[in-house]
């Protein structure tokens, strides 16, 4: 222990991502994600082959809509 009472505060932060689908229609993620989440879900769109993909940092509660 070092003696400081004081607890460290920790700041979370939440990733949404918005994208457009194969077919042309904007989409955005229901569900907020971590960073290394949030990332992993960019890799694994643009493996299905979506476009404008961007992670998109949300404050809590905040629901991103699709682009456009």
């Amino acid at each position: 222990m070092t003696g400081d009472t004081h607890p460290t505060a920790i700041t979370m932060k939440s990733y949404g991502l918005r994208w457009t689908d194969p077919d042309g229609t904007p989409q955005a993620a229901g569900v907020g994600y971590d960073k290394a989440s949030a990332d992993d879900r960019k890799k694994r769109l643009e493996a299905a082959k979506c476009e404008d993909i961007e992670i998109v940092e949300v404050k809590p509660g905040e629901r991103l809509q699709p682009a456009g």
